[in-house]
């Protein structure tokens, strides 16, 4: 037998280029990102982006080159590219980062790779974005009647602050310390700054009132356009005529064919758990809006897990904690599921700069004793007809009363106005044969509240009509929300209370105020 020795080049169907690798990486500065020339060549091939892209995802050690040969990717490239392509976003032949993940650039390229310009921006963003030192003091904008405690300043000046670098983010103070008053401060000072603009607020319905008061009261030059029940529009041809449009997450899923072709100024989304989850309509919903900026509220951005931050984080500073796998793989799953402390840290100084959190007990000097906040709801069309019927019949009953007579009438006075509350309740409440419905404002409110509240949060209802809490207790029981319960009848009032302080998984009290 004869062996027959071929060089490299004389092997059939050899699609193997025989060239070493050379990678040549440049980072420039963009509009809003970064972008990462990546370059690699075999010889006189090159091999395009995209196809390095699906090489280095597919964890192959091979890429095509333009010639249809392969190049061979050594493992140590691999875990490079892969760390750039996460980090950003393709475009063409370009690796784009947004600027907010300036933290990622600098972690990942070497100083040399990055043009001066880049390095500039970088050491810029560092030293600023480093603390609450650094932040500007703004003077309260005009036009707003009221007086900003301490820390709502600090909170106006970090929105501010946010502002200068066209970033998002999370203003995350515990509930009932005024994430309302801040932001409502933050409109009329870009108002102060920039003139007339738009901007749109996102909140659950149960809370749509309370933001028009608050509006109403410490901002009454603020032009408001309300979303919502019966006031509702189809297209978005007036909203360059009012200062906020207010609407709820309902809403906005009715509406966004029209809501997603309007450019905000900025976008506020309040209790923003309310998309949490990457594959919840809302969020979709959300993701589809345009503005200038966004800012996401809540008093608990992290609920059950990590990954409660994604949603709300890639909404408010897109681009910030990379795509959803990445973010699952590098941080989620390592701290939620093993501990992993160095993940915790290094995910906690990516977002610091992003998230403004005070708790009560932070800035408990600067609070009243407790926190009282009214809110305000709105009857449904149903219940609204059967509370119009009722007013109506009473009235005329006594304006047919002789004059004389009245003072006698206290009694039919006194049961008049106790049905009328008790339909502000729930219809359900009047003692006749009528079906009024299910539906009633206060109890559809109050359970998204109990809902949207942190799993640690101890909730106490109280009620003068044990009715009503007959039908709050239905619909917890439907909803398997565990509950106590407190009324005259009860025979071991100590068990109840004792239960409801000492098991974590009862968050709910229902208490007669005649108990």
């Amino acid at each position: 037998h004869q062996i027959k020795i071929l060089g490299f080049n004389e092997i059939e169907k050899n699609k193997l280029n025989p060239n070493k690798g050379k990678v040549t990486i440049k980072v420039t500065s963009g509009l809003d990102w970064f972008n990462t020339d990546l370059e690699v060549r075999y010889g006189g091939q090159k091999a395009s982006l995209r196809q390095l892209h699906k090489s280095v995802k597919n964890g192959n050690k091979y890429v095509t080159l333009d010639d249809g040969t392969l190049g061979m990717l050594p493992a140590e490239w691999i875990k490079k590219m892969a760390a750039y392509f996460e980090a950003g976003e393709i475009d063409e032949e370009i690796i784009r980062t947004p600027f907010i993940n300036f933290s990622s650039v600098q972690a990942l390229y070497e100083r040399a790779m990055l043009r001066d310009e880049v390095q500039q921006q970088i050491e810029l963003y560092s030293s600023k974005l480093a603390g609450f030192e650094n932040i500007e003091t703004v003077v309260s904008p005009e036009g707003l009647h009221a007086e900003l405690r301490h820390y709502q300043q600090q909170g106006l000046n970090w929105l501010n602050f946010l502002d200068e670098f066209n970033f998002g983010g999370c203003l995350a103070d515990d509930m009932g310390l005024g994430k309302t008053i801040q932001v409502i401060a933050f409109m009329l000072l870009l108002r102060q700054k920039r003139g007339p603009q738009t901007h749109l607020v996102v909140v659950p319905t149960s809370i749509i009132f309370n933001w028009q008061q608050e509006l109403e009261k410490f901002a009454p030059s603020l032009k408001v356009l309300t979303i919502h029940g019966a006031n509702r529009v189809k297209n978005n041809h007036s909203f360059n005529e009012y200062d906020v449009v207010l609407t709820s997450y309902g809403m906005l899923l009715s509406n966004i064919h029209f809501m997603k072709s309007y450019h905000f100024s900025y976008i506020f989304l309040d209790e923003s758990q309310a998309i949490k989850n990457p594959d919840s309509q809302r969020y979709k919903a959300s993701r589809l809006l345009q503005s200038k900026n966004k800012i996401v509220l809540t008093g608990t951005p992290i609920e059950n897990n990590t990954f409660d931050l994604y949603g709300q984080l890639s909404f408010a500073c897109p681009g910030l904690l990379g795509n959803q796998q990445y973010f699952k793989d590098i941080y989620s799953q390592p701290i939620d599921k093993f501990g992993d402390t160095k993940r915790a840290i290094e995910l906690q100084q990516k977002i610091n700069p992003f998230i403004l959190r005070r708790t009560k007990k932070q800035v408990a000097t600067e609070l009243p004793e407790k926190t009282e906040m009214i809110i305000y709801c709105e009857m449904g069309t149903e219940q609204r007809k059967v509370y119009d019927a009722y007013e109506k019949e009473f009235r005329n009953y006594l304006l047919h009363q002789p004059e004389e007579d009245l003072p006698r009438e206290s009694m039919h006075v006194l049961q008049g106005l106790t049905k009328l509350r008790q339909i502000c309740n729930s219809p359900a409440l009047l003692k006749d044969d009528a079906f009024y419905g299910d539906t009633a404002a206060k109890i559809e409110v109050l359970l998204e509240q109990i809902e949207s509240k942190h799993r640690h949060h101890k909730i106490l209802v109280f009620s003068q009509f044990v009715g009503m809490l007959e039908l709050i207790r239905n619909e917890l029981t439907a909803k398997y929300i565990p509950f106590e319960w407190l009324t005259g009848h009860t025979k071991n009032r100590a068990a109840a209370v004792n239960t409801f302080q000492n098991n974590d998984d009862i968050r709910v009290f229902l208490i007669s105020l005649k108990a």
